[in-house]
């Protein structure tokens, strides 16, 4: 069993949008093709792990345009 502190902060759909600055409908879009961040399902309901939404967003970090990743 995880302690408290040790427990993911999990967030909705609209406040995952936000923290990446994109629409809503975006993250859900990107869950159809696969390619956002990953996502859990509790109860029918859909919610992101913060420390996923960090380890997506530094996997696309680029120093320029030609950079591939």
């Amino acid at each position: 069993m995880l302690k408290e502190h040790q427990m993911s902060q999990f967030l909705t759909t609209p406040e995952a949008a936000r923290m990446l600055n994109v629409n809503a409908r975006t993250l859900e879009r990107w869950r159809i093709v696969g390619n956002g961040p990953k996502y859990r399902v509790f109860g029918g309901l859909v919610r992101y792990a913060l420390e996923d939404l960090t380890e997506w967003a530094a996997a696309r970090t680029r120093q320029s345009t030609s950079d591939q990743g």
